[in-house]
């Protein structure tokens, strides 16, 4: 600026300008430079810096920082296997390592070497009900679960990053937690880095893989633990995992556990007194750790090659019928099922055309013991 000077006033006055106040002429401070550093500022700026350092640096409700929880502290973290997969939950509260350990701490053995690495914030107060489940939602490679506007989760699937906020009374009711918010952040993270999901169970005999699909209520989880039941060897009840850097179709699943329909317990005398709890999409089911039926000596897989997929068709008058259906067709309809979008379903369909070639088939069944007949068939 200018200074204000005797030989500049005597312009104002000699066009009949008005005099303007002497403090338009005075500047307080220098603006920041838009670009760059100007070596004027240097030693100011650090001293701004330096003063800053010497404060407080608590949240206060005066800093406008403090409702964005954008520096909260995270001491806690542990490094969990979900999948195989190394993933490392970083936390404030111990009771998130502690449903962590409840969702992925059966599994220990590590696939590679990354490790995804989960955030989650857990703040005091609020309302002390359970939150309602949250709304999905997705664009190209940005994901959202927002249960209200103190519990949810932010995701980048390009990047695997992560964060989730949420008040006490989300983590105190462990199911909620782990269902809506905890398991379903891992996977989505493992799904766009790892691994491509598939709705389909999963059982093996004589080496040889065979996926269950077939719409909500076909019977997946039933059949694959009748088959169980009757000395296959078990890796999921009804969601498998194609690894995606594998040469031939392998895929993984919850071989540790598995979840019924509350009406499984007219097969199964062992679920009697099984408990009802709700599932990550709000459905009620029976939830069973294999090892809490040790007497039916279960065989489990973590991990088994495809060797054929199988379309379930349950039909009250059907006698028991094995149909091949053409070559594509699993490719075909797990990608209509694929729930990703944008650039992460175009990654999910190119690594599906690797079903493409497997032998696909149709079965009509009746009961267990038709389905069952019919699938010796194809070990």
């Amino acid at each position: 600026m200018r200074p204000f000077t005797p030989g500049l006033q005597k312009r104002f006055l000699k066009f009949g300008m008005p005099m303007p106040r002497v403090d338009a002429f005075v500047q307080t401070e220098m603006p920041s430079p838009l670009y760059g550093k100007e070596e004027d500022n240097a030693a100011g700026s650090e001293s701004i810096r330096y003063k800053a350092r010497q404060k407080d640096t608590t949240h206060t409700s005066s800093r406008p920082q403090h409702a964005l929880l954008s520096d909260m502290e995270l001491p806690l973290r542990r490094t969990f296997f979900p999948l195989g997969f190394a993933v490392e939950i970083i936390t404030n509260d111990p009771d998130v390592l502690e449903a962590a350990h409840e969702s992925f701490g059966h599994r220990r053995l590590c696939r590679g070497s990354a490790i995804l690495q989960v955030r989650i914030g857990i703040s005091e107060g609020g309302s002390s009900k359970c939150p309602p489940e949250p709304t999905q939602r997705e664009y190209n490679h940005l994901y959202s679960l927002v249960a209200d506007g103190d519990n949810q989760a932010l995701l980048d699937l390009r990047a695997c990053t992560s964060f989730v906020w949420l008040k006490k009374a989300a983590l105190n009711n462990r199911l909620y937690f782990r269902y809506n918010f905890l398991e379903k952040v891992v996977y989505l993270l493992l799904g766009a880095s790892a691994v491509t999901d598939i709705r389909a169970g999963c059982i093996s005999k004589n080496g040889k893989g065979i996926l269950l699909c077939g719409d909500s209520g076909a019977g997946k989880s039933t059949l694959a633990y009748a088959c169980a039941r009757a000395g296959w060897t078990y890796t999921s009840d009804d969601t498998c995992y194609l690894i995606n850097d594998s040469k031939t179709p392998r895929v993984i699943g919850h071989s540790h556990r598995v979840r019924f329909r509350p009406e499984a317990k007219a097969h199964f005398p062992e679920l009697e007194n099984r408990n009802i709890t709700p599932r990550m999409e709000g459905k009620p089911s029976i939830e069973v750790q294999i090892s809490e039926i040790q007497e039916l000596s279960i065989r489990t897989a973590p991990e088994v090659k495809v060797h054929s997929i199988v379309y379930l068709n349950r039909y009250p008058l059907s006698r028991g019928k094995l149909a091949r259906l053409p070559d594509g067709t699993a490719t075909l309809r797990a990608c209509q099922e694929l729930f990703s979008a944008g650039e992460i379903r175009e990654k999910h369909e190119s690594i599906l055309q690797i079903l493409s070639d497997v032998p696909t088939y149709e079965l009509h069944y009746r009961n267990l013991h038709d389905a069952l007949w019919k699938l010796e068939l194809l070990t």
